[in-house]
């Protein structure tokens, strides 16, 4: 048995489909810089060509959000930048043009590997698969075609690219299990935007043997190699019980979210986009707890303009009324570069220059995103969440833009909605400490866990040799949490979650004896973190909850949970 990373779950009982793409050797060669450039024009050419058609075959598959994957891909291949550089190699050093992509290609690769934040990490993925078929093309080496599957597989790979990942035929591919990777990884989100069975990060799996029996646990993040007759029946028979389970949380769509003694949250789901509504509906979300809006600048050449920002939350805000929306104001800068903005170079960007930071500092950019919320505010039920705040004077300052700007429109002739909640994102352990006194001007608190928790523990979660501080059930973090929520409700009002924490089972439980108020998560997870609420007693989870307060470590808190999850 191989254990790894469950990214999306399921059982299957398939056999190994173990993806080889070509093993490239590239070498430095004097070369005629004419020939080479042609050669790489060509290869572009291909390469686009194979992008345009992939995005074809994932309409349907995939959200649009996913599919914008391949936009970036095709920015890529035209970036005057990149391609600039490696034309200007193969002209001033006269070498082959595979070596002047490698070169160059590796430069960025590293640049946005150094990166602190997970979302640019991730395209170093998408740099790495453009220009491996770029340099494919180049030295007529064959891509393996994922779509020529006809048969039913799991595929075995040391990692699958966004393009790989595309391209899988759910009535072939039953589940894929990787070497490398994370739950926050291209391949792992396409997975559960697709229903895949997947787990990633498992050492040995590239021993595995084309077309040998495979068991794919993904609930549990098992593999097993060449089973015996007795692992298949029994994997077998839970392979069919995990999808009764999942078909009977389907009739949870449209009930509560309440305990057994009769204690009401809120799932909400986090989305990206206006397309990502519709999953939020069929998964019964009574709300969107996080709308990340830096899509719609990562997306384009160009800062949004006011209409094309209204358009889009106007459409967000429509499809959920009556139902709370939460927006996150601009959360880019620092690491996060946008090509069209200009940022200074820091050497801890993730503690610099970055969200609501970078949005008192250009006003004109805030004020911009502001106006066309408040526009927006009239289609349904917004609330509007400032991320990466420190001080409460920050927060202040950030109202105060918002009510100038309630003025300015008014003037305008715009309509404005009345009863616009603004609150504070709490990412930052300065504000969970001063939560008292922010909820006194805050009308609500979304934590969100996954910076909470490396600021807390001085660990940078991208990190793996220093992941095993990456604790969310540490007893230091839950005090944050706790003394959050309690900031909160001391002054009448509510406070949610949106990291990656609140869709965990085990935290579940644990952050409703906290006494969260609101849980966000992806909408493929919300029907299940429904079903553990409506089997929990809240009373009881109070008394866990308090003695998880009091343990020292997060193994502690881990053993505490056992006792009352399975």
């Amino acid at each position: 048995m191989l254990k790894g990373i469950a990214a999306s779950s399921g059982v299957v009982v398939s056999k190994v489909f173990k993806l080889q793409p070509p093993v490239l050797d590239i070498k430095k060669v004097d070369a005629n810089a004419d020939e080479e450039l042609a050669k790489l024009q060509s290869a572009l050419e291909k390469t686009r060509s194979d992008i345009e058609a992939i995005k074809v075959r994932a309409k349907g598959k995939l959200s649009d959000e996913e599919i914008a994957i391949f936009d970036a891909h095709l920015m890529v291949t035209n970036d005057p930048d990149f391609i600039g550089q490696i034309e200007d190699t193969i002209k001033n050093d006269n070498v082959n043009a595979d070596y002047a992509v490698e070169q160059i290609a590796s430069g960025f690769i590293a640049m946005f590997e150094n990166m602190d934040d997970a979302y640019f990490k991730e395209r170093a993925a998408d740099i790495k698969d453009v220009t491996f078929r770029l340099k494919c093309h180049i030295l007529g080496e064959i891509i393996p075609d994922l779509t020529a599957i006809d048969e039913e597989v799991v595929i075995v790979a040391h990692d699958l690219t966004p393009s790989d990942t595309a391209q899988l035929d759910r009535q072939f591919v039953k589940g894929f299990a990787t070497e490398i990777g994370g739950r926050t990884s291209h391949s792992a989100i396409m997975a559960r935007s697709l229903e895949i069975p997947a787990i990633v990060g498992i050492s040995g799996i590239m021993e595995a043997k084309q077309g040998e029996t495979i068991i794919l646990d993904a609930v549990n993040g098992n593999v097993i190699l060449s089973p015996d007759a007795n692992e298949i029946t029994d994997y077998t028979a839970r392979a069919v019980e995990y999808h009764a389970y999942v078909e009977s949380l389907k009739t949870l769509k449209d009930a509560k979210s309440v305990s057994l003694d009769g204690k009401e949250v809120e799932i909400s789901a986090n989305i990206g986009t206006p397309k990502d509504v519709e999953a939020v509906l069929a998964n019964g979300g009574e709300g969107v707890g996080l709308y990340r809006t830096e899509f719609l600048y990562m997306d384009a050449s160009a800062l949004p303009t006011e209409e094309e920002q209204y358009v889009a939350y106007k459409a967000v805000l429509e499809q959920m009324n009556p139902r709370r929306v939460v927006v996150r104001t601009l959360d880019i800068g620092g690491d996060k570069n946008l090509s069209y903005l200009q940022f200074d170079h820091e050497m801890n960007p993730f503690l610099g220059y970055r969200a609501l930071r970078l949005c008192l500092d250009r006003t004109d950019i805030f004020r911009t995103q502001l106006r066309a919320l408040l526009r927006a505010s009239v289609h349904g039920k917004l609330a509007i969440m400032f991320p990466m705040v420190a001080t409460l004077n920050e927060f202040r300052q950030a109202k105060a833009i918002v009510e100038e700007e309630k003025k300015n429109l008014t003037r305008e002739g715009h309509a404005i909605a009345d009863g616009i909640e603004l609150g504070t994102m709490v990412e930052i352990p300065a504000v969970a400490a001063l939560a008292d006194q922010f909820a006194k001007e805050c009308d609500f608190f979304s934590i969100g866990t996954n910076d909470l928790i490396q600021y807390s523990m001085a660990a940078d979660r991208m990190n793996q040799k220093v992941a095993y501080l990456y604790q969310p059930y540490n007893p230091s973090l839950l005090r944050l949490i706790k003394m959050t929520i309690d900031g909160a409700h001391k002054e009448g009002k509510w406070c949610g979650m949106c990291g990656e924490m609140a869709g965990e089972p085990k935290a579940v439980a644990l952050l409703l004896g906290l006494g969260l108020d609101e849980f966000s998560m992806s909408a493929s997870s919300m029907l299940a973190a429904r079903k553990m609420i409506r089997e929990l007693s809240y009373d009881k989870m109070k008394d866990i909850a308090e003695q998880a307060l009091n343990c020292a470590t997060q193994e502690e808190v881990l053993e505490l949970l056992d006792t009352v999850i399975e």
